[in-house]
């Protein structure tokens, strides 16, 4: 390999890795150290480096991506949050907030849930009969329960809270004898299992490392402006789509027909491709197979390969020297590296990690500038490793400590080559590191101590980047930088040939898929709910492609989401801003609000997902399990089913009945309707006032009213009596007005038979000191024979009161007989 002449501080050494005479100086803070610099060289035309702006900034289009394709059909599970996996209540002994695993309620869902799974151990130690020991002197059947019994108790029991919850003597018996040995075979080992599986999701919702790298890329096509994405899609990510798509430099990207899709055997966590002596290869890393295509010209993926890792795939790397070569890392700790010629080999393992214990199992590997020479990371360090050395040897790269000046628990993220054979590339020696806190440019001939560090301050985990070809000739390269949140930011690295490498200008913030939101319609809280969620899906891919253009350099970018939706914006590239210059802002135009708007309409189409988990149901089969329920006929059941499917009222004409006849309306009340005019009366507090009214008119032009009485302490009395009558008859019809009392006929003084029984009736429910006050009160009312008017008494005014003692004589005296009726509304 050529290098320049001048170079940076460097250390040759002769042989494998780690085995020469050369004293190794890895330990060392910085290579000052132990080297010692070179004379400057005179910058000359020769090796001055270029000129480059300082203010580049790339302008997007939009104020945020707008959607690609359309949502897939399948319905998206966003999972656990934390949330679901915390603790609701707190500690007050604690000083600071800790996060707290809460197992109780994770066990009780189980056992809710998979009660099969938590209690099929025991299930397969019972037999036909199951037989608890109890206290002597009990009888045989109190110790011995069937299990099928048992299990169909079980099968209809509800949570609290079920109106039809009950419990059983053979479950309650079953409890009581049976728990000890439920508490230690289910409780104890059930619980354990569930807390590791706890702790592995904490983790996994801290950092999620399985799509590392990214699964989304683009493969070039024919011409520059062609190709085509290769992403994974569908409700398991286990469908691999090739989209063939044109780059047009005036609009946004354009979709050329459907895409076609591969099923495979698991979801798809990394796509990587590259183009080597002109031919095109793509490989996927699923959890445990990686696949390795060839892509022709045309854009048809070949199959070339299909590997199977047992333990489980980290990441795949292609190698950018030779064809077809693809290195393959192991949750063991392996490193595998695959050929066309020699097949599959492992050149490297070691279970334990690098620089210090670190219990995650991710492993990571990438080529250098030497084809034969790899990079095996994991998250304490990197190291550099020969394929063609002896077992063991090799040379630390990047540890986390105090050579790149890393902060306490910073771990690595990511490593990736960033040498590239060209005119405008960087130099072929530099690797890209990325921790939690910062990004880190190494130098294979300068280990351990960073060229280039730059803390990011990204929110969540940088997982996916990528490295773009300059925009024009003289202007640095881009890189990309991704959160696994969704943030992404823009980098200018510069530093052709023998130059150190550096930042041109500022990084920029780019907007996220979040920043979409304003673009769609306002919907209903539900549904604008699902949609956020939609818009903050982890970010799982990241590719880019700078087109040729004679005017403004456009940089096409595409994002791809854990729910397998594809966005993309295009930026174009801005002159240095002067200083009273104003900055551009971007506006939603309505070709892209009409976009979002199909867009968010296909989504809502799609079924939501469904719960993770649902109280279980009442069960009938204990009950109605010999019950066969008869068939109904006519036309109710499908009337029944019908309404309730449209979610409207069960109405007649669903039953086939007849519509019922409108019924007449009532007349309207007469001069003469004597009752109506009471209740009315009564109702607006004027029952004096009517009743006034009425002695005017029945005592006649020559009589006189009689005088009122003074009212005693036994009217309340007489009001709890009236409120103690029988209302049975009062919805009876009032008597006609032409009706009056019969007249007088001569009657033997006889007592009728039922004076008694009435006399009881009205007394019940009275005191027995207070009953004969109350005849002398009811017997001085204005209702007797005797005085004047009481022949002109209407009937129904005369029915209002029951009889009582005054009434009977007063009938006795006058020789009639009274027409007894029951009151009406307590009158």
């Amino acid at each position: 390999m050529d290098f320049p002449s001048s170079l940076p501080p460097s250390l040759f050494t002769t042989g494998p890795l780690g085995l020469s005479d050369v004293p190794d100086v890895s330990f060392m803070c910085s290579w000052r150290d132990a080297l010692t610099l070179p004379e400057s060289l005179p910058q000359g035309p020769e090796n001055a480096a270029p000129h480059v702006a300082k203010g580049l900034l790339w302008e997007p289009d939009t104020p945020g991506p707008l959607p690609l394709l359309p949502p897939g059909p399948d319905p998206w599970d966003p999972g656990v949050t934390a949330q679901d996996l915390l603790f609701r209540g707190g500690y007050q002994f604690r000083r600071q907030p800790q996060a707290v695993l809460d197992v109780t309620e994770q066990l009780s869902r189980f056992l809710w849930d998979h009660g099969d799974i938590a209690f099929a151990p025991l299930g397969k130690l019972m037999l036909e009969n199951f037989k608890l020991e109890g206290a002597r002197g009990r009888s045989k059947k109190k110790t011995v329960v069937s299990v099928k019994r048992l299990l169909q108790d079980l099968g209809g029991h509800q949570p609290w809270g079920c109106p039809w919850a009950y419990l059983s003597h053979r479950q309650r018996r079953f409890s009581i004898l049976g728990g000890p040995i439920l508490s230690t075979s289910v409780a104890s080992l059930l619980g354990e299992l569930l807390h590791e599986e706890l702790a592995l999701r904490w983790e996994q919702l801290l950092l999620d490392d399985a799509f590392t790298g990214g699964a989304l890329a683009w493969v070039p096509g024919r011409t520059p402006r062609a190709g085509q994405l290769v992403y994974p899609a569908g409700g398991a990510l286990d469908r691999l789509y090739f989209q063939k798509v044109s780059l047009t430099p005036g609009s946004e990207p354009r979709v050329l027909g459907g895409p076609g899709h591969i099923r495979l055997r698991g979801p798809v966590r990394q796509v990587v491709t590259r183009t080597v002596q002109g031919e095109a290869l793509l490989a996927v890393r699923s959890d445990y197979h990686c696949a390795l295509w060839k892509v022709s010209k045309q854009g048809q993926p070949a199959p070339l390969q299909v590997l199977q890792v047992e333990k489980g795939a980290t990441g795949i790397s292609l190698s950018p020297h030779l064809p077809g070569e693809l290195a393959i890392c192991s949750r063991s700790g392996a490193i595998c590296l695959w050929t066309p010629q020699d097949g599959l080999q492992q050149i490297y393992k070691d279970p334990e990690t690098l620089v210090f214990r670190d219990p995650s199992p991710w492993r990571w590997a990438d080529f250098t500038a030497h084809p034969r020479v790899l990079t095996v990371g994991d998250r304490t360090g990197v190291k550099m490793v020969d394929t063609q050395g002896p077992p063991g040897c090799g040379l630390l790269l990047f540890r986390g400590g105090a050579e790149a000046s890393c902060q306490k628990g910073e771990r690595v993220l990511l490593t990736q080559y960033l040498g590239e054979c060209g005119p405008e590339c960087l130099h072929p020696t530099l690797h890209l590191i990325c921790t939690q806190f910062s990004l880190c440019l190494v130098d294979e001939r300068l280990p351990l101590v960073p060229l280039l560090k730059w803390s990011h301050g990204l929110p969540s985990a940088p997982l996916l980047a990528q490295l773009l070809p300059p925009p024009r000739s003289g202007l640095p390269r881009p890189l990309l930088l991704a959160g696994q949140g969704g943030e992404l930011q823009l980098l200018h690295v510069a530093g052709e040939g023998a130059s150190t490498p550096r930042l041109a200008g500022p990084p920029q913030s780019l907007p996220s898929r979040s920043d979409s939101l304003s673009a769609f319609p306002l919907l209903e809280p539900k549904s604008q709910w699902r949609l956020q969620e939609r818009l903050k899906a982890p970010a799982i891919g990241l590719a880019a492609a700078i087109p040729p253009s004679a005017s403004t350099p456009v940089l096409s970018l595409f994002q791809l989401s854990a729910a397998g939706d594809v966005f993309h914006q295009r930026l174009h590239l801005q002159g240095e801003p002067g200083p009273d210059s104003p900055a551009p802002t971007a506006s939603w135009t309505p070709q892209a609000t009409a976009s979002c708007s199909r867009w968010l309409k296909a989504l809502l189409e799609v079924p939501p997902a469904p719960p993770v988990w649902a109280a279980p149901t009442f069960s009938h089969r204990r009950l109605l399990g010999c019950f066969e329920p008869p068939k109904a006929e006519g036309k109710a059941p499908e009337g029944l089913r019908t309404a309730m499917a449209k979610g409207r009222l069960l109405q007649p004409r669903d039953l086939g009945l007849l519509p019922t006849e409108e019924r007449a309306p009532a007349p309207e009340p007469g001069p003469e309707d004597e009752l109506s005019e009471r209740l009315e009366a009564a109702w607006e507090g004027q029952a004096a006032a009517w009743w006034e009214r009425r002695r005017g008119s029945g005592s006649g032009p020559g009589k006189q009213p009689k005088r009122h009485k003074r009212r005693t302490q036994l009217s309340s009395t007489f009001s709890s009596l009236s409120g103690r009558l029988d209302l049975s008859d009062a919805a009876s019809p009032p008597p006609s007005p032409e009706r009056t009392l019969p007249e007088a006929r001569p009657q033997p003084p006889v007592t009728p038979p039922s004076q008694e029984s009435t006399q009881e009736l009205w007394a019940r429910g009275v005191p027995s000191e207070r009953q004969q006050t109350l005849r002398d009160y009811m017997a001085e009312l204005p209702l007797g024979g005797d005085a004047p008017g009481a022949a002109s008494v209407p009937s129904s005014q005369a029915s209002s009161v029951r009889a009582t003692p005054s009434r009977q004589r007063a009938a006795v005296r006058s020789g009639s007989q009274p027409h007894w009726k029951k009151p009406r509304m307590g009158f």
